[in-house]
């Protein structure tokens, strides 16, 4: 796969997964503007989440039946609908139907993971996926800042607006620039894959990534659900878009991980994820230092991000080369751990930060992180 087909791929999983977090930034405008109260605007977000995890089960498993290129276009398409019912909702029902419209075809990130694994050569897998995930990491961490200055100039719906025409303009340069896949073996029907995907979750080896998965990300989202709540307070107050700033530091982390990928093509996919996981604790020593200085914080937190993207991507590289004639369902599975994990973390970070301030959320992290590497520890004994 060239650069430029392997850019295409990782602008796709950027702009799809950025129809999920763009609201974090505006759900105070939004709510105001479409009706909702304070108290549960959350749900702005939290449909697109639920629409995701639908998605991972009954959609993913399609890439194992059909065309990936054709999938990957028509589910693009569709998350520009839910983008434009979004942009056009003059009600909060509308809105929420639209978001979570989106959050449903998403899942159109691990059906391009599943390509880039299935048309690329043994030796390059690893390569790819890190570049692929990248893309990400930029749509959850880059939809901060840009959200937020589309909606300062145009207002909030402008923000749904660039969304819809940029999943619409990829689409078609998916079904022109992308070959398709050439498959081998018997082929699968839905029901087939579906069922496969629920026979995997008691596989050692997707159960085991899959556990490292939901540590990892409960870790990932005790950082950023709860990041804003001690910055925005004494001693620091700083407002939203300094905050926000903080993204740029957790992207430069990220995407130095794409060197990750080319560490798994080399074999080396299981002791990088524990040598990563060991740099995730070390990492909340600095981010618990927050308090008294901003500086070992944006240390942290570009060491965090390195890790968490390192790990992720062996744990794809490692799942994609075991269930090589299933990747779709495989990326899916994986996938629930990182949605429940992520959630994990988000549902907890604010009420031990409420209890015990930022040291017990940096404890929260550092203890997700920790079983993370237990389970990794565990799951390099010798098998009996």
């Amino acid at each position: 796969m060239d650069v430029w087909r392997r850019l295409l791929l990782a602008v796709v999983c950027g702009v799809a997964v950025a129809s999920i977090y763009a609201a974090q930034p505006v759900l105070e405008p939004m709510g105001h503007d479409l009706g909702v109260s304070a108290e549960l605007a959350g749900w702005i977000v939290a449909v697109g989440q639920f629409g995701y995890l639908a998605g991972l089960v009954l959609l993913v498993p399609l890439g194992d039946v059909v065309d990936r290129r054709r999938l990957i276009a028509v589910h693009l398409a569709l998350v520009a609908a839910g983008m434009v019912l979004t942009a056009s909702a003059s009600v909060a029902w509308a809105a929420f139907v639209g978001l979570a419209a989106a959050g449903v075809f998403a899942v159109v990130v691990q059906t391009v993971v599943a390509y880039a694994a299935s048309v690329s050569p043994p030796a390059e897998r690893g390569r790819n996926i890190g570049v692929v995930t990248s893309g990400v990491v930029v749509g959850i961490l880059g939809a901060r800042v840009v959200t937020g200055t589309l909606a300062e100039v145009w207002g909030w719906r402008s923000v749904y607006a660039v969304l819809a025409l940029l999943s619409l303009g990829l689409a078609a340069l998916v079904l022109v620039a992308l070959p398709s896949e050439e498959r081998s073996g018997r082929p699968v029907r839905y029901g087939q894959a579906v069922a496969s995907l629920g026979g995997l979750f008691g596989q050692r080896v997707f159960l085991t990534r899959g556990l490292i998965a939901f540590f990892l990300f409960a870790s990932f989202g005790t950082l950023w659900s709860g990041l804003s709540l001690p910055l925005a307070g004494a001693p620091w107050q700083l407002n939203e878009s300094q905050i926000g700033l903080f993204g740029i530091a957790g992207l430069a982390g990220a995407l130095g991980a794409g060197r990750a990928g080319r560490w798994a093509d080399a074999g080396r996919a299981a002791p990088v994820s524990g040598l990563a996981l060991v740099l995730l604790i070390l990492a909340w020593a600095a981010i618990a230092q927050l308090p008294w200085s901003l500086w070992l914080l944006a240390v942290g937190i570009v060491i965090l991000d390195f890790a968490v993207q390192a790990v992720h991507v062996s744990n794809q590289h490692v799942l994609t080369a075991a269930y090589a004639d299933r990747t779709s369902s495989a990326v899916g599975g994986y996938m629930v751990f990182y949605s429940l994990g992520s959630a994990l973390g988000a549902a907890t970070t604010t009420a031990v930060f409420a209890a015990y301030g930022w040291a017990g959320s940096s404890l929260l992290g550092a203890g997700f992180a920790a079983c993370a590497l237990g389970v990794w520890a565990t799951d390099r004994r010798p098998r009996s």
